[in-house]
């Protein structure tokens, strides 16, 4: 595999991105919400900045099988009720645009007084919908990353970096 992303890189970008949301909502509580499972690390890291009152919260979704996008599947019982509330939506990364799409929209019903969305990468040349993150730490090439909290097949979540995987990368996962 090849790195993308080192350890400094991502700790700058997160630093970064913890400011613009501090200088956009200064010190108005915020819930933020993590889409899970791959934005843990990326959303701990985020919220340990942050010094306005924060609730915080999940949401599950599911669309890839190994490296093939199916259908997206959305579990929101473990989310905290947003009504009324400054809501931050966070994601690992952004590709096609569903996921983030469908789950915006899904929030929106919930009748938040403010809504965005924050993602630590952002895929070039993937994007299929017209919707796009309003906070984004990094934008990379297309490729399939892990690390930091992205997986394949429920392998490298804990990489302290972002890399790209090469084809016998792949091959060598067992399932």
């Amino acid at each position: 595999m090849k790195t993308l992303l080192n350890q400094a890189d991502i700790k700058k970008g997160v630093e970064k991105l913890a400011q613009e949301i501090t200088d956009h909502y200064g010190e108005r509580p915020l819930t933020i919400i993590g889409v899970m499972t791959g934005c843990i690390i990326f959303m701990a890291d985020v919220i340990r900045l942050l010094e306005m009152p924060l609730r915080v919260g999940v949401v599950q979704t599911s669309s890839y099988d190994g490296v093939d996008r199916g259908r997206l599947k959305i579990n929101s019982e473990m989310m905290p009720d947003i009504t009324g509330r400054d809501v931050l939506l966070m994601d690992d990364i952004f590709d096609t645009g569903h996921t983030l799409k469908e789950v915006l929209r899904l929030m929106d019903e919930l009748n938040p007084t403010s809504l965005k969305s924050a993602v630590l990468l952002s895929k070039t040349g993937r994007q299929e919908v017209d919707c796009s993150p309003d906070f984004v730490v990094f934008d990379i090439p297309d490729e399939f990353v892990v690390g930091y909290g992205l997986d394949y097949e429920d392998e490298y979540r804990n990489l302290p970096f972002v890399a790209a995987l090469e084809p016998a990368d792949i091959q060598s996962v067992v399932k």
